[in-house]
């Protein structure tokens, strides 16, 4: 009998496939003494363990490129972290094996970063991953990951990571669904990336028996378990019916009576480059700079580093727009040379903006290779600030861009609540907006991001998310600037209407994701925008407003 589960659905597209599960994670190793005299062999195989894991993961990283090769190249320098491979030595001299040393240590940090209720938490399915593909290599058994299969399927787990998505092939992997995770998490991220239909923080799903065919709605985060034939077409139809409206859908992003809403493109380096242009996106509303950092966590790369870096994604958008945020570091991308070891709460310390300003040569230089690499190029920079709170923050990095000598627009991103309510204020001092909706709906809900157990604070359909939205675009058109969304809530196209309709100026987002906005976008006009706007907003929660938006856009 057809039954119907739901989830977020975070990536879209239908998929129709029998279930395989995820391989399952390494057995806790056995808890044994060694003598005193086999210490020293045994810290030198964790240490062969942990080298040989990084540089796997930094080879995935390669092979994938783009957004996934930041991820785990984040994920080989937790295996390499010189705190938790002193404490496996340390267990190792008082008598722990290797394997059982590295799960301990492991299993202790992971407590504590969830237990402190740190950003870091947020990661604990990267550091998991990490421990385990060590520990498999102690015990020379196969690494937990992606199931062997000649016919494609969807893909089952607790949660995947990024390793295991980075290097799905789509061929196989229909789609997928896991138990855990949040719209904004790595795993999402990635799937959107490679247009792979995907759901998450289903619970259960690890109970569907392998081999039951499921049909997987990632638009609507509905599973259907043993879809009947009438079932299976009616999605099939709606697939298709929405690949023909993508393919029917060209040009800059407007709505159907012509207000314009320019579509941009979220990209980590230059690597992303070729599917943002393929996709057709205006410009780059969202250059992540954190690959240039993550390579060597001791230093900043150097100037020439990164004036050949900026260029190569600047010249790609000719009388485009590209919009640079600067260093984002903290929380859950640590820099030895610039972060605090020591916060009790990272990702509501010294972070973003906070960082550069605390060293202002790394700034500074960042700000002059950008300037330098703008040079003779006909496209339109704008450079924003991760994490500005207020005025001050504001003035600090417009005052450091001119210093620099940069010849751009300065902007803010908005993901604190306090940028949002004084947004009017900051404007006095920078000429465009910018909100990251994953940081600013944590912020707000108090609801870290990559925790399943508080996802519905994370829907970007809150309704206390689009007021704080609202607030911004209403403080941008009052001063005449623009105010754009860069947060993952641009990626869904029903969403984009919405966001259209609060004022919002512009749209960024994984360039797999802006032939459904262009297309949807286009089916309305400015005023039903707006009209979806004011039903979702006046909704009580996630569920309702995107009912409520739904409705009306429908004409129902």
């Amino acid at each position: 009998m057809e039954t119907t589960l739901r989830g977020v659905g975070v990536s879209h597209g239908v998929a129709i496939g029998e279930v395989r599960h995820m391989g399952t994670a390494v057995l806790e190793p056995p808890a044994k003494q060694i003598p005193a005299e086999e210490a020293e062999r045994e810290q030198g195989r964790a240490r062969q363990a942990v080298e040989a894991v990084a540089a796997d993961l930094n080879a995935r990283g390669n092979l994938a490129g783009g957004e996934a090769q930041a991820v785990l190249e984040a994920q080989a320098m937790i295996a390499q972290d010189p705190e938790l491979m002193s404490d496996v030595d340390r267990r190792i001299t008082v008598g722990s094996t290797a394997e059982r040393a590295v799960y301990d240590a492991f299993s202790h940090y992971r407590e504590l970063l969830a237990g402190a209720g740190e950003y870091m938490a947020g990661r604990v399915a990267d550091l998991d991953d990490v421990r385990n593909r060590i520990v498999a290599r102690l015990l020379g058994v196969p690494m937990p990951g992606v199931p062997d299969s000649d016919q494609p399927y969807v893909l089952i787990a607790r949660d995947l990571a990024p390793a295991d998505t980075a290097l799905l092939d789509p061929a196989l992997v229909l789609g997928f669904v896991t138990e855990e995770g949040g719209p904004t998490s790595h795993s999402a991220i990635l799937a959107r990336a490679l247009g792979v239909p995907a759901i998450v923080a289903l619970p259960g799903a690890g109970e569907l028996a392998e081999g039951t065919v499921v049909a997987v709605d990632g638009s609507t985060g509905e599973i259907f378990v043993d879809p009947s034939a009438e079932k299976r077409e009616q999605l099939e139809a709606a697939a298709a019916e929405r690949k023909a409206s993508l393919a029917a859908s060209t040009g800059p992003g407007a709505t159907s009576d012509g207000h314009k809403v320019p579509l941009l493109a979220n990209v980590g380096g230059p690597a992303d480059v070729p599917a943002a242009v393929e996709a057709g996106a205006e410009g780059v509303g969202l250059f992540r700079t954190e690959f240039l950092f993550l390579d060597d966590s001791t230093k900043a790369p150097s100037e020439e580093k990164q004036v050949e870096a900026y260029r190569k994604v600047l010249e790609a958008f000719p009388e485009g727009r590209v919009v640079v945020r600067v260093l984002d570091a903290g929380a859950d991308k640590p820099l030895d040379f610039l972060t605090p070891g020591d916060e009790p709460n990272p990702a509501l310390g010294v972070r973003g903006l906070r960082s550069l300003l605390d060293h202002p040569e790394v700034l500074r230089t960042q700000l002059t290779a950008l300037a330098k690499a703008v040079e003779g190029l006909p496209v339109y920079l704008e450079v924003m600030a991760p994490m500005v709170a207020d005025r001050i923050d504001a003035k600090a990095f417009a005052d450091a861009c001119r210093e620099a000598g940069l010849q751009a627009k300065f902007g803010a991103m908005v993901e604190i609540p306090s940028a949002a309510l004084r947004a009017r204020s900051i404007l006095q001092e920078v000429e465009f907006l910018s909100l990251g909706t994953n940081d600013l709906a944590q912020y707000a809900f108090a609801a870290d991001r990559q925790v399943g157990a508080v996802s519905r604070l994370q829907d970007p359909w809150q309704p206390a998310l689009l007021d704080l939205v609202a607030l911004s675009a209403e403080a941008a058109k009052a001063e005449g600037k623009s105010c754009g969304v860069c947060g993952e809530a641009a990626s869904d196209p029903l969403l984009a209407c919405v966001l259209t309709g609060l004022g919002v100026t512009s749209l960024s987002m994984g360039a797999a994701s802006i032939p459904y906005v262009r297309a949807t976008l286009g089916k309305y006009t400015l005023a039903q925008c707006e009209r979806a706007a004011s039903a979702a907003r006046a909704a009580d929660t996630a569920d309702e407003a995107r009912k409520a938006a739904q409705a009306v856009l429908s004409g129902e």
